[in-house]
């Protein structure tokens, strides 16, 4: 088995393994679980072949074909809403170009479940292409957002370095990480410490909620100096309850998950 492919296993197996021990997260976990079996399937069908950029065009021959497996598992395992919009789903070939075009950031003109669709859809074919890439080869962008795609970051990681943690972003879509300055707001790029509150949850120790009070954003960073068998994507799925706290106390995430949280 490839590198590439054993991560995916490893996403796998933390989400099993998260949905036994926090039953609050439990239906979403396995639901993560059942998509990521099928993004697993297509990375590895697509590692047959190269080419192809993050900043280019859609290589739709390639896609297209997995397209209706994956709307039926969509319409098979998904909450209600969104398994009717996989249901509903007619012009794929043109959600797909919209969202890899302008929706990365959240401007294109298409419908939160088109959105999430194409977004889950087209993450494996992304990460296929930054495993592909040379890192020294990325593009000039904003710090905030991906040096290889230019997504936002879906969620921070903070990773042991001399008595501390090193902070890093994790990209949405690609799933690039790269460094970020540990006290910045990514969202806005807010440097004073008395503006970005850090909280956290007693059962959820290694999960912190990273907010801004000037821009009332947050992004939720997994400490991995606490919990370091943590999956950062898969921690960040489970975190429901902290998601829901910052949602309630005005904070919107800088790049909502899966389940729009």
């Amino acid at each position: 088995m490839s590198r590439s492919l054993a991560k995916w296993d490893q996403k796998i197996r933390r989400a099993a393994e998260l949905a036994t021990r926090h039953p609050f997260a439990a239906e979403a976990l396995r639901f993560y679980e059942r998509l990521a079996g099928f993004q697993k399937s297509m990375y590895a069908s697509l590692e047959a072949g190269r080419g192809g950029s993050l900043r280019g065009d859609l290589d739709l021959p390639r896609l297209l074909p997995h397209l209706p497996p994956f709307l039926a598992l969509i319409e098979t395992i998904a909450p209600p809403p969104l398994a009717q919009s996989a249901a509903e789903l007619k012009a794929g070939r043109e959600v797909l170009e919209e969202f890899w075009r302008r929706g990365r950031q959240g401007t294109a003109t298409l419908t939160d479940a088109e959105a999430l669709l194409a977004w889950t859809f087209l993450q494996p074919y992304a990460e296929h292409l930054a495993d592909q890439t040379d890192p020294t080869q990325t593009q000039e962008t904003t710090p905030a957002l991906c040096p290889l795609c230019t997504s936002r970051p879906h969620v921070g990681v903070l990773r042991p370095q001399g008595d501390g943690g090193k902070r890093s972003l994790i990209c949405a879509l690609c799933t690039t990480e790269w460094d970020y300055r540990r006290i910045v707001c990514p969202a806005c790029g807010e440097e004073n410490v008395d503006k970005l509150p850090v909280y956290t949850a007693d059962e959820l120790g290694h999960v912190r909620v990273e907010a801004c009070d000037t821009c009332r954003h947050y992004i939720k960073t997994i400490d991995l100096t606490k919990d370091g068998r943590a999956v950062p994507v898969v921690d960040e799925l489970a975190a429901i309850p902290l998601s829901l706290w910052a949602a309630e106390n005005g904070y919107a995430k800088v790049r909502a998950n899966l389940l729009g949280l």
